[in-house]
Parts: C-alpha cells; sequence; structure tokens
C-alpha cells in the first residue's frame, strides 16, 4: 500500500462495542482486554560449517488459547442477564468434560464507530465465561457499578 494511502486512512476509534455469543448481541461493553493473537517463538542454535556459532529466532507454533476479560455495567438482575445465566449453567452443572463441552460457545466481540458502522471484528471459538467480578462499592459512592467477565477461549482470530 503505498504511503499516501496510509497517511489518509482515519485511525481505528472506538465508539460503540458490544459481546455476540452463538450471533447474537448479549451486552454493551464498556473495556476490552486480552485481544491478543500470538505466535510461540524458539531460539534455535546451530553451529554453522566455519564453525561460527549461530542462533536465530524461529517461530514455533500459534497460540490459539487465551482468555479475553470485558467490562460492563453490571446488570439490574442478574436472572435475566443472558452472561449471568451462561456463567450459572457451568457453574451449577460442575467442571465434567461433558457439562463444559455443553456450554462452549463462538463469539464475537465487535467493534462499531460512531455511526453504528462495524469496523472490526474479533471471533472466538469454544469461549466460556470462567470468572465475574463485580467493582468494589462504598455507601459514599455514587457511581454506576461495572463488572468484569473472564472469558476462556480456544481460538481467536481478527476478521474484520
Amino acid at each position: 500500500m503505498p504511503l499516501a494511502n496510509i497517511i489518509k486512512e482515519d485511525p481505528l476509534v472506538v465508539n460503540h462495542f458490544f459481546l455476540e455469543i452463538d450471533g447474537e448481541v448479549i451486552s454493551q461493553l464498556s473495556e476490552v482486554s486480552g485481544l491478543d493473537v500470538e505466535l510461540e517463538v524458539t531460539d534455535v542454535a546451530q553451529q554453522l560449517p566455519n564453525g561460527q556459532y549461530s542462533q536465530r529466532k524461529a517461530f514455533s507454533k500459534p497460540k490459539w488459547t487465551g482468555e479475553i476479560s470485558i467490562k460492563r455495567l453490571a446488570p439490574l438482575d442478574a436472572t435475566k442477564d443472558a452472561l449471568w445465566k451462561w456463567f450459572e449453567a457451568i457453574r451449577n452443572k460442575g467442571m465434567s468434560i461433558s457439562a463444559l463441552s455443553d456450554q462452549r460457545k463462538n463469539g464475537s466481540v465487535v467493534i462499531y464507530d460512531s455511526s453504528l458502522k462495524e469496523i472490526s471484528r474479533w471471533n472466538f471459538t469454544n469461549g466460556w465465561p470462567s470468572k465475574i467480578a463485580q467493582d468494589a462499592v462504598s455507601v459514599g459512592g455514587n457511581d454506576p457499578i461495572f463488572e468484569t467477565v473472564t472469558i476462556q477461549h480456544e481460538k481467536l482470530d481478527r476478521v474484520k
């Protein structure tokens, strides 16, 4: 791409982003971290024909698994919230292999610009919520309550 085109492109600016599970929007988000894709690196050491020692970095394998941390406003009623229902279904069934495999879901973190046009999408495979943590609260506070949800996944791809 010519340099002139790179300079003219607008930066990726986040105004709205949502969590989708199996194609359905289940929550608006206020913060996301863990949208990381990574290649494992290995050191390769060898001796060259002239006797000189050489060391190089090499691609080992892709790192597929990881976790996404999302922050959102805490729902008023957790019993009606899709993310809480999903978490409780896993927690109440125990962590047997069959119980968890039934609850693994595919999803996306979808980013929109100020005109609500989709500008970026991160798809995860076989995800499941492992933790929900509510912000600390105090009597003197007057701030909205947020919660942070950790979602484990087996693969993450940026598709847009």
